[in-house]
């Protein structure tokens, strides 16, 4: 089963601020998801990549995940 890209279905466009959105492409660990795990297309996922970089820097979120 093919996963539709979440973006491309709601015609959005992920954003550094909107943390709570950018927290499901993240695992457990902090990591950035790949593609094959979440379901975005090419396009959003380096978009999704770019805004979790810049809401790290932030401060929005952490870039490890305490053990």
């Amino acid at each position: 089963i093919k996963k539709v890209c979440v973006f491309c279905e709601g015609k959005t466009s992920p954003s550094y601020i909107d943390s709570v959105t950018l927290r499901r492409f993240l695992s457990d660990r902090g990591k950035i998801l790949s593609k094959m795990r979440s379901g975005l297309c090419s396009k959003h996922q380096r978009r999704v990549a770019e805004e979790v970089k810049h809401a790290r820097h932030l401060a929005l979120l952490p870039f490890v995940i305490g053990v």
